[in-house]
């Protein structure tokens, strides 16, 4: 009897082992929904728009907050297109006496240009507390006790929710905020230089509460109607659009401000750092970011559909499959914190995650390299139908040298031969095969490509740096390095005061371990020349403030752009943002009077065969006077599963959510095919827990058979 149950129990726990995934990461069913699983390894900081300017928290701003632009999900060049807006704004340039002028003014004659912005009617904000009215039309919750304040835990403790429709004002009360001392907005300093009364705004208000700038005026900014704004701008600058298509240019209700405002909400995370409220296609509906966040569907999204047309090849790639359908096509997306690559690697070989990037220890896994230099999935990645996508990043990681140096800084044919000795030394050719595992594109100048100006000639390059040999870039020999240093006073690497080995000092905010074998190379790369480098290592906090100060002499920094235009790079080499005499971006601290005015120039123009002609101009400067090593422009690998589809990579847009879609289908399929349990051994346990029980119930037997003493 006691046999045939334990056979009965072993079969019915087999049966369980193959009924299920036991592996599953995910407690709650998805049912019908459509579900994209991703991850996140660092909890956002900001979620309010205003103060957002990671990538990490774009990641959820850009789905939630609508600025009345955005650019276009397909087309390239990166193309802007309406929003939140009905239409492009309309443009008008006006005099010192505000008059209007001809749209082909003479940019000497623009003193303003006000951008009118018509947005649709009929856009409605996420459901949120903030906006919940009584049947007497006045708000819930704007005016809590203490006693519901401390029987409040999260957002979703509030048991009404309201909603409003869109309007202009919201947009204009948004760009106060960026003015608001309070708010501490990293582009008021920006901003403050173009949109009219922005820095006297600023002034005035530094003492007053947040939502109190309702109805306080900005000269620069002004409602038409409901529908309607207008935002005035000093002179000429083409590149505000761009700004208008980032989520700093989000609309805020006032109501928010005041909801979030409230004494005893800030110590409960209820904030809006915490909780955003905008008219986006999801809203964030759990943060918890020791665990996971989770976006749902917004269930007021005004009507928008996908792109209906884009690149000639987007057809063939299936891209417009879904073309003219509502958005979004994702119910939910679930981000699961996942600090380590290794889990995520394999969750995502097990289908758990929709897609993943590709860390350095799985890179032979997944990626082998074709004989004329190309990549291609290994056979283990095609066989489960996984997909590959590469794209060079809009952004650059460069080694730059501080100018104010009295060694390698300064406009001397000495300090700049050695600069150009170095930049020859320092083969980034080597370090993204090393590094990078090819994940990288040697930089010719500082554009990358999808930027207007990046030169893409084949024959362009920099002539200091690389040479054509048999039609191929080939790097410079380190003897022509070795004879600049010659030229410039060092041979052999001697420094002539000391009559040792010249000494420079390299610094970086990364001194974790993981980061020794990078500084040890760019130690390698210079002893080539025979010059000694110190690593300095720091905190990023102090590495920052070395930078401030001018106390770094070389260093290793990036850029990732933040729309797609020339000015947003030589910005960053221009004399005026020099970052220890004037606090800007300018990290080298290089000035060049002749590039200064260049850029002077061209930043204000609009595209045409004139401003690209200055924009080669301006990268032969730089490329001669050597202010950095440009290092390269990142590749982006993307790996993803045949079930997510719509999928190209845009480096400019941050609300790419809306456009993609899953075949829940076929994950379900290929996650049961994929992860099957193992049963044998289970089947092995209960066979050898059968045969070592049955002795011991023989012995029963035996003992209950035996007559009582």
């Amino acid at each position: 009897m006691q046999f045939g149950k334990v056979l009965l129990l072993s079969t019915v726990l087999l049966s369980a082992c193959t009924a299920s995934q036991l592996n599953n990461p995910y407690s709650e069913d998805e049912g019908t929904q459509s579900v994209l699983y991703q991850s996140f390894n660092e909890r956002p900081k900001h979620l309010d728009p205003a103060v957002s300017y990671t990538s990490n928290e774009y990641a959820f701003i850009g789905q939630i907050y609508e600025p009345p632009f955005q650019y276009h999900y397909l087309k390239r060049p990166y193309q802007l297109v309406p929003l939140t807006a009905s239409q492009m704004p309309d443009i008008r340039y006006l005099n010192q006496k505000g008059a209007a002028l001809e749209k082909n003014a003479k940019d000497s004659d623009i003193a303003f240009t006000d951008y009118v912005i018509t947005i649709q009617q009929g856009i409605r904000y996420q459901p949120h507390p903030a906006l919940a009215k009584d049947a007497n039309n006045r708000y819930q919750y704007h005016n809590l006790t203490a006693t519901q304040i401390e029987s409040l835990n999260t957002l979703n403790d509030f048991e009404h929710t309201g909603s409003r429709e869109l309007i202009a004002d919201d947009y204009a009360y948004q760009i106060k905020r960026l003015a608001h001392p309070k708010i501490q907005s990293p582009i008021a300093e920006i901003m403050k230089n173009y949109i009219i009364g922005f820095d006297d705004f600023s002034k005035q208000v530094s003492d007053k509460p947040k939502a109190a700038i309702k109805d306080i005026a900005m000269s620069g900014v002004e409602v038409i109607s409901p529908y309607q704004y207008r935002v005035r701008i000093k002179g000429k600058y083409p590149q505000f659009i761009f700004w208008l298509a980032m989520p700093f240019f989000s609309p805020m209700p006032w109501e928010a401000d005041v909801f979030y405002n409230q004494p005893g909400l800030a110590e409960k995370n209820i904030s809006l750092d915490w909780f955003p409220i905008g008219t986006g296609a999801y809203l964030l509906s759990e943060n918890n970011p020791n665990r996971r966040m989770v976006l749902l569907k917004n269930p007021l999204y005004h009507p928008e559909t996908y792109p209906t047309e884009g690149e000639p090849d987007d057809q063939q790639k299936g891209l417009l499959v879904d073309a003219g359908k509502p958005l979004p096509f994702i119910d939910k997306v679930v981000f699961m914190l996942e600090k380590e690559t290794i889990p995520y690697w394999t969750k995502f070989l097990q289908g758990y995650f929709d897609a993943s990037g590709i860390a350095s220890d799985s890179f032979d896994q997944a990626i082998q390299f074709t004989g004329n230099g190309g990549v291609a999935l290994t056979p283990s990645m095609l066989e489960k139908g996984i997909k590959l996508q590469t794209t060079v990043e809009t952004s650059i990681a460069y080694m730059g040298f501080n100018m104010l140096d009295a060694t390698v800084g300064g406009n001397s044919e000495q300090a700049r031969k050695l600069r150009l000795a170095i930049s020859i030394a320092v083969d980034y050719d080597e370090y993204i095969s090393i590094f990078m595992n090819g994940r990288g594109l040697p930089a010719q100048g500082f554009l990358p490509p999808g930027i207007y100006g990046y030169d893409d000639n084949n024959q362009s390059h920099n002539p200091y740096l690389y040479d054509w040999v048999d039609g191929k870039l080939q790097h410079k020999s380190i003897d022509i390095a070795k004879q600049l240093m010659v030229e410039a006073g060092y041979p052999n690497g001697i420094d002539p005061k000391t009559k040792e080995p010249l000494i420079l000092y390299f610094d970086t905010g990364l001194p974790s371990i993981d980061d020794r074998p990078r500084s040890a190379w760019y130690r390698k790369q210079l002893e080539k020349l025979g010059i000694m480098l110190i690593i300095r290592a720091t905190d990023y906090n102090r590495f920052q403030e070395k930078i401030r100060t001018g106390n770094a002499q070389i260093f290793t920094w990036g850029w990732n752009a933040d729309y797609p235009d020339p000015e947003n790079f030589f910005f960053l080499l221009y004399g005026g943002n020099g970052k220890v005499k004037y606090g800007g971006e300018n990290a080298v601290n290089y000035q060049n009077p002749t590039f200064d005015r260049l850029f002077e120039t061209m930043r204000n123009m609009d595209n045409s065969e004139q401003r690209y002609q200055i924009i080669q101009h301006m990268q032969d400067i730089i490329r001669h006077d050597a202010p950095m090593a440009f290092g390269f422009y990142p590749k982006r690998f993307s790996l993803f599963h045949s079930w997510y589809k719509n999928l190209k990579a845009n480096s400019m847009a941050n609300n790419e959510l809306k456009y993609l879609r899953i075949d829940s289908a076929t994950r379900t399929q290929k996650r049961q095919e994929w992860n099957k349990p193992i049963a044998w051994p289970l089947a092995l346990g209960a066979v050898l827990f059968v045969l070592l029980l049955i002795p011991a119930i023989n012995a029963y037997r035996r003992h209950i058979k035996e007559p009582l003493p």
